[in-house]
């Protein structure tokens, strides 16, 4: 039994370390099994929780130990999984961060030898035992993210030789075994080998984008968010541009499009302790006019304990993204938060969010991530929240805890 830090609306169900791989970070789950992308353990994680009182890890497929797997998607009987150079293990944290330059993965030996870059697909059929069946590489570092809900194309950030940071890229996912690019797109300044140069400082990388009814709403970190009609995916087209870092922090993350009631969700991710950046926000857009989005609110930070004191990053991490099959709500906001746990947040009217639920885990007791100029502070990192209201969530350091929201969606 896990006793929280505090919860309101959400109680405990379960809890493991995935048997010593707690770095979990981006969580799927599928016909009753969780895959759980790793950012230390270099694999990926599949979790019974069939039972979600006793979840109990029973399998872990292997990467390239010079590369991480951090996020997967599921559908179709299918596992889609990043791999890419682990460049957090070369730099501090902030350096990480930081600005870009024009990339050349020559740099860092050969790929496929001395890391792996691409997409790697598994046929999860038998969900206890993922096979792989393909794998693209790209001519570059690797993929960040990717987003797919089922369908021919999927979506994914990359990190490509010639360019400044990840940009981009539509998968044509038609045969599975062999899935190639055919489309991409980048903000202008980022081709460095095509004579480019950036106008910007600060971070201007794609961490991912998620794409309804083909428009693409991406988090371009300092660069704030795009929207792109990607109904020709060989070739997406710019609606918007909306940048706000600076005055504001910048880390844009992710975005959460709720097309029914002309809303976009924006979080802003905490990158750094919170001595040494501002405080990073989630942001509501009014997008009825998705070539002109207007903030008009922000959602409140977590007041049920001081977590500025604490110290650490504090801050935005991700969403739950409505994928089909999940429970979905355009009034309910589930969010993670570095150091403040599991977040849920009512926006039945935008202009006055409000906090409805949260959870917050212990602190970890074994530390996975490399403290790389981060306190040693809990990060749940994601979270994926089932139709009944079940919520699996990992953490960089204590692996998965499974939830039961108790409010109303």
């Amino acid at each position: 039994m896990i006793t929280p830090d505090g919860a309101r609306a959400i109680s405990f169900v379960g809890h493991t370390d995935q048997g010593g791989r707690g770095d979990g970070v981006q969580v799927m789950v599928d016909r009753g099994y969780a895959y759980i992308g790793t950012r230390v353990s270099r694999g990926v994680m599949v979790t019974d929780v069939r039972d979600p009182r006793r979840p109990k890890p029973v399998n872990f497929m292997p990467i390239h130990p010079n590369s991480w797997c951090m996020h997967v998607q599921t559908a179709e009987n299918l596992l889609l999984c990043i791999e890419e150079l682990d460049l957090k293990a070369l730099l501090s944290q902030k350096d990480y961060y930081s600005g870009s330059n024009q990339v050349d993965s020559a740099l860092y030996g050969t790929r496929g030898v001395d890391f792996s870059a691409g997409m790697r697909v598994y046929d999860i059929a038998e969900p206890a035992n993922p096979r792989a069946i393909g794998f693209m590489e790209v001519q570059g570092l690797g993929l960040h993210r990717i987003w797919w809900v089922g369908g021919r194309y999927a979506y994914a950030s990359a990190l490509l030789d010639g360019f400044t940071d990840h940009i981009l890229i539509v998968i044509d996912m038609a045969d599975p075994t062999k899935p190639v690019e055919c489309g991409r797109w980048w903000i202008p300044g980022m081709w460095a080998a095509g004579g480019e140069t950036p106008y910007w400082k600060g971070r201007w990388a794609l961490h991912h984008a998620v794409v309804e009814d083909d428009i693409a709403y991406a988090s371009w970190r300092d660069g704030g968010l795009t929207i792109l009609d990607v109904s020709d995916k060989t070739a997406p087209k710019l609606l918007a541009h909306k940048v706000w870092s600076p005055p504001f922090g910048g880390g844009t993350h992710s975005a959460l499009p709720l097309h029914d009631r002309g809303l976009l969700v924006v979080a802003d991710e905490a990158t750094l302790n919170i001595d040494q950046e501002q405080m990073k926000r989630t942001w509501v857009f009014d997008i009825r006019d998705r070539t002109n989005p207007i903030s008009i609110a922000t959602l409140p930070i977590p007041a049920d304990q001081d977590y500025v004191a604490l110290g650490g990053q504090f801050g935005p991490h991700n969403l739950h993204e409505n994928r089909p099959g999940s429970f979905r709500s355009s009034t309910t906001v589930f969010a993670t938060w570095q150091s403040a746990g599991v977040r849920v947040f009512d926006i039945a009217d935008p202009y006055r969010p409000n906090e409805i639920g949260y959870f917050v885990p212990p602190q970890p007791t074994k530390w996975m991530e490399p403290m790389r100029g981060r306190a040693k502070i809990r990060h749940t990192a994601d979270l994926f929240v089932a139709a009944d209201g079940l919520m699996y969530v990992t953490d960089y350091d204590a692996g998965l805890y499974i939830l039961q929201w108790e409010g109303q969606g």
